[in-house]
């Protein structure tokens, strides 16, 4: 049995091991961490060879920060403003920031034959949001396969399907670019209209969308579906993701067809098979992606508050994806429902949800509404703009979407600064970021109960 098996070894002596080793807390050693991924991206982009014209150091802060928290809210133009050098280094950041720098850390030592210690495990399992320490190193190195495998296969296909309108030299190059962030969800394009240009291409929709959502289900999804194989084996969270990917993609495509397909600025003026291609774009998209084929600020108010939904409950946990994650949300609405019918336990596909995890759920939404709230608070007191599009974009910059309603490029220096703060904060996690700035400690005093009127 090994020595670090956490039903073994006591906590406090896990505890003690790691302070010893760090003496620093796992939320903050990943907050840190993408920190210096993004002073690491500024720093590159504010080369003189990273632009064609001169960038200033919040305007490079600003696209670091977007490309490593795998957002896309652009205030330069990434196809035109960037060099080859420029925009390689984006991808670079996303692909490093999409993938954690976590996952490249844990491969790179294993690789050097290094073995991790407990606090090195204790951060690893805060980054991969695991119970047992174990599974780390084997999420690990999947991670990392399964990443250069979907890539390499969405690379081909897009060479492929670009080939005899860019050329290869041209083709490759997009379908390198597109690949990576795509199946990160970050949403940066080459072109100022994003994929608009393609929106009647059904290869490039259906290529762009699977990446999307298979970057978006999350890696333990993938792993669970690879090891058993079959419907019955998979786990409780693998069936939650999938099942409500499923109903939450296919009641947005059918709710974002009616709600657009009279307005003449978007869905109006196409066949129907243009519509519906659209539409499912669209409604894939919000989940953190950032990508649009059709222009974000003419959809209707009713279109745009789902989208606002949409990019709130974002994709699954440990992928690409962020947001408030599915399995949150899952579990938030089923506690709700808990409490209406009078049951005491919380119970999704005949499982009972520990109390623990329920907690965890409130906790996170608690301090993402709250972040929000500070965001638009915020904005509406610096910026002069729509309420619906300051609320659109602090949301879409906490779920780390990308998607904007043309607000971010005419943001003010604070208001640029308010949202790379929404930005990390999205990626970190907000419950991560509250444990890093709270300290959180563990009470083992027990007071008598108390009763507070509530609703």
């Amino acid at each position: 049995m090994k020595p670090w098996d956490p039903h073994v070894l006591p906590y406090k002596a896990a505890r003690v091991a790691k302070d010893n080793v760090l003496n620093i807390s796992p939320p903050a050693v990943l907050f840190f961490g993408f920190i210096l991924l993004i002073a690491i991206g500024s720093l590159l982009l504010k080369l003189p060879f990273a632009t064609y014209t001169e960038t200033s150091w919040l305007q490079s802060i600003f696209t670091a920060t977007s490309a490593v928290t795998v957002t896309g809210l652009v205030i330069l133009d990434t196809g035109t403003h960037f060099t080859l050098f420029g925009q390689i280094v984006i991808a670079l950041l996303i692909q490093t920031g999409g993938l954690s720098f976590m996952t490249f850390a844990i491969v790179a030592a294993l690789s050097l034959g290094a073995r991790l210690g407990i606090g090195q495990q204790l951060i690893a399992q805060e980054a991969f949001n695991q119970t047992s320490l174990e599974k780390v190193t084997y999420i690990a190195k999947y991670v990392l396969i399964y990443s250069l495998l979907i890539e390499l296969t969405g690379f081909v296909l897009l060479t492929v399907t670009w080939l005899n309108d860019l050329g290869f030299g041209k083709a490759t190059y997009h379908a390198f670019f597109y690949t990576i962030s795509a199946f990160n969800n970050a949403g940066f394009a080459l072109n100022s209209n994003s994929l608009m240009p393609y929106s009647s291409s059904l290869s490039i929709n259906l290529i762009i969308t699977a990446l999307i959502i298979i970057g978006g289900i999350g890696f333990l999804v993938l792993i669970d579906i690879r090891t058993q194989k079959r419907w019955h084996k998979l786990s409780i969270n693998t069936k939650i993701v999938l099942v409500s990917t499923l109903i939450i993609n296919f009641c947005a495509f059918v709710l974002i067809w009616i709600l657009e397909a009279q307005n003449p600025a978007t869905l109006g003026l196409l066949s129907s098979a243009d519509q519906a291609m659209a539409a499912w774009f669209q409604a894939i998209t919000p989940r953190t992606a950032g990508f649009n084929t059709l222009a974000i600020e003419e959809l209707t108010n009713a279109t745009t508050t789902l989208m606002i939904l949409l990019m709130f409950i974002g994709g699954g946990s440990l992928s690409t994806a962020s947001g408030l994650k599915i399995g949150t949300f899952v579990v938030l609405i089923m506690a709700t429902y808990a409490f209406l019918r009078r049951r005491d336990d919380v119970v999704v596909l005949q499982r009972t949800i520990p109390q623990p995890q329920v907690m965890k759920a409130l906790a996170l939404t608690i301090v993402s509404i709250i972040m929000i709230f500070i965001g638009i608070f915020i904005l509406t007191i610096i910026e002069k703009a729509p309420l619906i599009d300051i609320v659109f974009e602090v949301i879409s910059a906490l779920s780390t979407v990308g998607l904007s309603r043309g607000l971010t490029s005419q943001l003010s220096m604070g208001g640029e600064m308010v949202i790379i703060f929404m930005m990390i904060t999205g990626r970190v996690g907000p419950l991560t970021l509250a444990y890093f700035l709270a300290t959180p400690k563990k009470k083992h005093i027990k007071y008598a109960n108390g009763d507070i009127q509530v609703g």
